[in-house]
C-alpha cells in the first residue's frame, strides 16, 4: 500500500480558553487512527504524520470526528500533503519584503475559493504591509504585528472558517519536519 506524509492544521486550537488540547493527546489520537511517525509542532494544532495514501478531505474528516468523540473538541482541520506545503513555501511572493517571518502570515485555503473577493483584497494598498494570493494560500505581511494588521483582519473576515493561518516561521518548521519524516 502506498504511504504518504500529511500535515494537519487544526483551526483555533489552544487559542484562549476554548478548544484546549494537549499535544500528547493529539499525537495519540492520530496514532490511534492508524497513522505513524506522528509529530506535533508548538502547542497550536500542527501535526505531521505518515499513513496510507487517502484523500486529504477524508483524513481531515477522520481527525475532526475523532477530536469530537475522544477529546470533546470540535475543530476544523485542514490536511495538506508535503508536496502542497512545498508549493506554498516556494510560491510566496512576499519573502523579500518580509523581514520578520513571525509577522508574515499565511492563510491556507481549504479547497477552492472564489478568487474575486480575495483578489480585491490583494489589490488594496495595505502599506507598509502587503497581501498576495498564491495557488493554495494567501500571504499577508504584517510589519506592525499580526494583531494590529487590518489586512489580516479583513482576510480572516472574508475567508471565515474555510481557512487557518500560520506565521511563516511555523510553516517553515512544519516544512522541515515534513522533510525529516521517513517515506
Amino acid at each position: 500500500m502506498t504511504r504518504k506524509r500529511y500535515i494537519a492544521l487544526l483551526r483555533g486550537v489552544n487559542v484562549g480558553r476554548a478548544k484546549r488540547i494537549a499535544m500528547a493527546d493529539l499525537r495519540k489520537l492520530i496514532g490511534d487512527l492508524g497513522y505513524d511517525d506522528v509529530r506535533s509542532l508548538l502547542n497550536s494544532g500542527n501535526v505531521v504524520f505518515t499513513g496510507p495514501a487517502k484523500a486529504h478531505d477524508a483524513v481531515a474528516a477522520e481527525i475532526e470526528e475523532a477530536l469530537v468523540l475522544k477529546l470533546g473538541v470540535a475543530s476544523r482541520t485542514l490536511v495538506l500533503g508535503c508536496t502542497e506545503l512545498d508549493e506554498i513555501i516556494s510560491s510566496n511572493p512576499l519573502l523579500e519584503l518580509a523581514t520578520d517571518h513571525s509577522r508574515l502570515l499565511t492563510f491556507i485555503l481549504a479547497g477552492t475559493h472564489p478568487p474575486d473577493a480575495i483578489e480585491a483584497l490583494c489589490g488594496q494598498d495595505w502599506h507598509p504591509g502587503a497581501v498576495a494570493l498564491g495557488g493554495r494560500a494567501v500571504y499577508v505581511w504584517c510589519p506592525g504585528g499580526i494583531l494590529d494588521s487590518t489586512a489580516a483582519a479583513a482576510l480572516g473576515k472574508q475567508l471565515g472558517d474555510a481557512t487557518t493561518a500560520r506565521n511563516w516561521a511555523t510553516l517553515s518548521k512544519l516544512h522541515a519536519l515534513c522533510q525529516e519524516l521517513p517515506a
